[in-house]
């Protein structure tokens, strides 16, 4: 934003202190009743024909801002990517843990990313961790209803990886 002098325009739409309309007036004449009530002139519509200005205390307009903008980001919620690794040849019960665990994960929020991770030759049965990811997404995406799936299982290196996101609800 550009305050008092850096203005460099003819005319400006001028704005009070206590928002009533001045009209349009030359730019002297709009700095001089801003000089006269020891504050500044804020040019807030650098895009308007004319452009418009405020008389207003610059300093505290700032701060006010800067106070605005924290607030702002203090209501902001980091989405993490949660990670719940899996090997193809998983038991039942360590598989309802994992699957315990990333909804979890999705209820508070976060994104999670499933990993099956082969070893040796079980890379050549690629299929088995596909159907291993698609199970963990019927349950968390069909039957809890918590998740979606952001990105479908696909073989990276020597693991397969599949990413869910949590489902927006009403509330959040």
């Amino acid at each position: 934003m550009r305050i008092n002098e850096e203005i460099r325009v003819r005319e400006v739409r001028l704005i009070g202190d206590d928002g009533e309309q001045l009209g349009i007036v030359s730019n002297k004449e709009a700095l001089q009743i801003a000089m006269d009530k020891s504050m500044d002139l804020v040019e807030i519509a650098p895009t308007a024909k004319p452009p418009v200005c405020k008389v207003m205390d610059y300093g505290k307009f700032k701060y006010e801002q800067a106070k605005r903008d924290k607030e702002a980001r203090k209501k902001q919620k980091v989405v993490e990517i949660k990670e719940v690794k899996l090997r193809p040849n998983i038991e039942k019960h360590d598989f309802e843990t994992k699957k315990n665990n990333a909804q979890r994960f999705l209820r508070e929020g976060d994104k999670v990313k499933v990993t099956i991770m082969f070893r040796g030759r079980e890379i050549t049965h690629a299929e088995n961790g596909r159907v291993l990811c698609l199970r963990m997404a019927k349950e968390l995406v069909e039957e809890s209803a918590v998740a979606t799936v952001e990105r479908e299982p696909k073989v990276e290196g020597r693991n397969m990886i599949m990413i869910l996101a949590p489902i927006k609800t009403i509330d959040s």
